[in-house]
C-alpha cells in the first residue's frame, strides 16, 4: 500500500455497502414474505446480482443494475423455496430507493467538501437508484454528480468505467481516489490508474487476489483523517 493523499484532488465512491447497507434488506424481506431468518436470502441476493454483473460484462448482456436486481431476487427466494407473488417482490425490490445510510457518510463527506476535494459517486445503480440514494443519504449539496455504469452500459470492474469516471470529472486519472468496500471495485480502480481505497465496513480479511489496496480504511472519517 502506498497512498498518496498529495496527489489527490477527487474522490468517488460506490454507493452500496459504501454509503448504503445493503444488509437492510433483510427488513423488507421480513415484511412482504413469510420468513423466520431473512439474513440468508439477503446474502444469496446480494451475491447473486453480484455474480450477474460480471457475467453481464462478458457475455455483452447489459440489464440495469435494478433489472438485475431483480432477477437476483426471484433466483434467492425460489432457492430457498419461497413462493413470493410479483407484487411482493416489487414491493421488496424496491428498499433499493432507500437503504439504510452509515452514521459516517454526511459527516465524512462534509469534511472532505470543505477540504476542498470535489467528490462524486461511482456506481453500477442505475441513475434513478442513485438520484433516490443522494437524496435519501442527504448528500445532494455535497456530491457533484453521480457517474453510473448505465451510462457505458457496462459493470465494475471493468476499467472503461473508471476511465469514463475521470473524463467525467474533468481529472486525470491519477488524482483520482475511489473509495469501496467491495474488493473486485477497488482493484478495478487501481487496474484503471486510480488510487484505491478499500472501506472495511465488517473488519474482514483482504482477498489474497490481486492487487492490496492503496489504503485501508476501517470508516469514511478515517478516510477524513488522511486526507483533511
Amino acid at each position: 500500500m502506498a497512498f498518496d493523499p498529495d496527489r489527490v484532488t477527487t474522490v468517488t465512491f460506490d454507493s452500496y455497502s459504501t454509503l448504503v447497507d445493503v444488509d437492510a434488506t433483510a427488513a423488507a424481506l421480513t415484511e412482504h414474505a413469510d420468513v423466520d431468518d431473512p439474513t440468508p436470502i439477503s446474502q444469496t441476493w446480494r451475491e447473486r446480482s453480484m455474480q450477474y454483473t460480471l457475467v453481464a460484462n462478458h457475455l455483452e448482456e447489459y440489464e440495469t443494475f435494478y433489472e438485475i436486481n431483480r432477477d437476483a431476487l426471484a433466483y434467492a427466494l425460489a432457492a430457498h423455496g419461497l413462493d413470493v407473488s410479483a407484487a411482493d417482490r416489487e414491493a421488496i425490490l424496491e428498499v433499493y430507493h432507500e437503504l439504510e445510510v452509515f452514521d459516517d457518510v454526511r459527516t465524512s463527506i462534509e469534511r472532505l467538501h470543505e477540504a476542498g476535494y470535489d467528490t462524486y459517486v461511482l456506481s453500477n445503480g442505475n441513475p434513478e437508484l442513485l438520484d433516490s440514494m443522494v437524496d435519501h443519504a442527504g448528500i445532494e449539496d455535497l456530491v457533484v454528480d453521480t457517474i453510473s455504469a448505465d451510462e457505458l452500459e457496462t459493470f465494475k470492474p471493468d476499467p472503461d468505467l473508471y476511465r469514463h469516471a475521470a473524463g467525467r470529472t474533468g481529472t486525470p486519472i491519477d488524482e483520482l481516489a475511489h473509495v469501496s468496500a467491495l474488493w473486485f471495485d477497488v482493484q478495478g480502480a487501481i487496474h484503471a490508474g486510480m488510487q484505491g481505497v478499500w472501506l472495511d465496513r465488517k473488519a474482514t480479511p483482504w482477498d489474497p487476489f490481486g492487487a492490496d489496496p492503496d489504503l485501508i480504511a476501517d470508516g469514511l472519517g478515517d478516510l477524513a483523517d488522511r486526507l483533511s
